[in-house]
């Protein structure tokens, strides 16, 4: 007789297992404890087999026999249920180990060593906010172009075209990652060429009139704020390196003596070491902090915590207080002033520039010099270069002198 669920909730467990058949193979099996298994017996290829169907009252009488009748078309085309469960149970987990997310994830893993922390950060930082949240849980074989595209666009629709384009560029690195471990049999990353905006050309503000970086200097002199950002805007100009460079710098990195600056690779964006000659102004204004700061790991520490280095828009912000606007000055505005006027006006050589810049410099047969190249003429390009703010700074006039780095 078929079970009934009055009959289900009203049996009562003994010392021993009871077997409550409800028909067609498919019997509830009720243990000393009170448990209650829902079991479906099965031939298939001539051999019993058991397949469970869930517990009661989790799993209703309906849904057992629903389940019961789904297994049963399975038997009838020749498909074994239990070892097709296994199988089903396979793919979604092999699916879970190839997910977007579990395979960015890894790929950040093995490229993130390479690169600079501050690049890492912002590369996870975007697979974590605009691409895992849609496709994070998806198999990564399985992504299309049009899914991929509608990600994207969610991050051109905030009107951040740039961020949309890097993650489009993150994504089709990702996927040819999987490519390469077997995971991924395509990328349809390219199938979107066209497909959003481009990306407006735009510059970090920067002052490259020498009477308009004259007022800027004077406003450095005389900003009000805490020591640790004065010296920093001070120092900003004279070494031109990029505001993560500054911000983060450590005093075991200094040869105030020696006057240099040698930061390490894992600091650089291009992940080498880059030297940057101290000019005996900016050799002053070190000593300077050297007195507040100098126990510490970081010249410039965090506000709030000595352990941390000064806020990634302490500078910018004590920009905006000294009244420029985010037109006229960034704190990358440094080093496009110090580029336009080595150049422009002091004429120095532009390898020389090129090199302080941290930029990649090649000699003639294609290799990249080493961080020392020119190292005497980059001393004397940097002690020029201060002198000549300094003129700037009280209002002098200052013409180029005959060119001599």
């Amino acid at each position: 007789m078929p079970l009934t669920d009055t009959a289900i909730r009203t049996a009562k467990p003994t010392d021993k297992p009871q077997k409550l058949a409800d028909g067609g193979g498919l019997f509830l099996l009720l243990n000393p404890k009170g448990g209650k298994w829902w079991r479906l017996k099965y031939r298939f290829e001539g051999k019993e087999k058991l397949l469970s169907l869930g517990t009661y009252p989790d799993t209703s009488l309906k849904d057992a026999r629903e389940k019961r009748e789904a297994a049963r078309k399975q038997l009838a085309a020749g498909i074994d249920p239990g070892e097709n469960r296994k199988a089903v149970k396979a793919a979604k987990a092999r699916e879970a180990t190839n997910s977007f997310e579990v395979v960015a994830r890894e790929w950040y893993g093995r490229q993130a060593p390479n690169w600079a922390p501050s690049h890492g950060e912002k590369i996870i930082r975007r697979l974590e906010r605009d691409l895992f949240p849609w496709l994070g849980s998806r198999p990564i074989a399985s992504i299309t172009a049009p899914e991929l595209l509608a990600a994207l666009r969610r991050i051109e629709q905030r009107g951040a075209v740039e961020t949309a384009h890097r993650a489009h560029q993150n994504c089709g690195q990702i996927f040819r990652y999987a490519i390469a471990t077997g995971r991924a049999e395509r990328d349809p990353s390219p199938d979107l060429k066209g497909a959003l905006p481009p990306v407006k050309q735009t510059h970090y503000a920067a002052m490259t009139d020498p009477k308009a970086i004259g007022d800027l200097l004077r406003a450095i002199d005389g900003y009000q704020g805490t020591l640790a950002t004065k010296c920093a805007l001070r120092l900003a100009p004279l070494v031109f390196v990029r505001p993560g460079e500054l911000r983060a710098a450590e005093w075991a990195e200094f040869d105030l003596d020696g006057g240099e600056w040698n930061i390490p690779a894992d600091r650089m964006k291009m992940r080498e070491p880059h030297l940057v000659p101290l000019s005996s102004q900016a050799v002053a204004i070190l000593r300077e902090i050297h007195a507040l700061t100098g126990t510490g790991r970081y010249v410039f520490p965090s506000a709030r915590s000595s352990q941390r280095p000064m806020s990634n828009n302490a500078i910018l912000a004590a920009l905006r207080r000294m009244g420029f606007a985010k037109e006229e000055m960034s704190g990358h505005g440094f080093r496009a002033m110090a580029r336009t006027i080595l150049d422009e006006v002091l004429q120095v050589r532009p390898d020389y520039i090129e090199h302080q810049l941290a930029h990649a410099v090649r000699d003639p047969n294609g290799r990249a010099y080493n961080r020392t190249a020119h190292r005497a003429e980059r001393h004397k390009m940097m002690q020029r270069w201060a002198d000549y703010l300094d003129g700037l700074r009280a209002g002098a006039v200052v013409l180029p002198f005959k060119k001599s780095v």
